[in-house]
């Protein structure tokens, strides 16, 4: 074997040797949240959700509705410093499916994860004037449950405003 057969045997083996160390440097710790977010049915997994993942930061992946001009409900109940977070209209949900065009505010509530945001500002502009607001692909939405204003939600909805997912950012899920 020639001296310049074994360089390059050396080479194509350093090399390999230098592709597994990447492999197993870029295996060995988790996936980070954004590029594997959570589905809805395990956000909602275990019934509590306020409960199973407490105020940590979650990536929740799914179809979004908002149901405003048909939306049945009051506008959040008397203390403006939570009325986002317990008001039943709009109707902001997180789906495990694409809804249908003449999808129910009853369907959304039974299917759905409930979404808030103080002030309404990290949802997406409506895509229509008037009847539900749905997307045609799946969003990725930033945001925990258990918020520590939901102790000020009037007491009928405090269990709903901790299991209420409240948003602080969204983005296309890219896969």
């Amino acid at each position: 074997m020639t001296r310049e057969v074994r360089i390059g045997l050396a080479a194509v083996a350093a090399l390999g040797a230098f592709v597994f160390f990447l492999l197993v440097v870029g295996s060995s710790g988790g996936t980070r949240p954004e590029i594997d977010p959570l589905s809805v049915e395990g956000a909602l997994a275990g019934g509590d959700p306020a409960g199973r993942w407490e105020s940590r930061e979650l990536y929740v992946a799914g179809w979004y509705a908002e149901l405003d001009a048909d939306c049945n409900g009051d506008d959040g109940g008397a203390d403006a410093s939570v009325a986002w977070l317990q008001r039943d209209c709009p109707l902001r949900v997180l789906l495990p499916y694409q809804p249908d065009v003449d999808v129910t505010q009853a369907e959304l509530i039974r299917d759905g994860l409930r979404l808030a945001a103080p002030q309404g500002r990290a949802f997406p502009s409506r895509a229509e004037a008037g009847g539900p607001n749905l997307r045609g692909q799946q969003l990725v939405f930033v945001g925990h449950f258990a918020d520590d204003r939901a102790a000020s939600c009037v007491p009928d909805r405090v269990e709903r405003c901790r299991a209420t997912l409240v948003v602080d950012d969204y983005d296309e899920l890219v896969r």
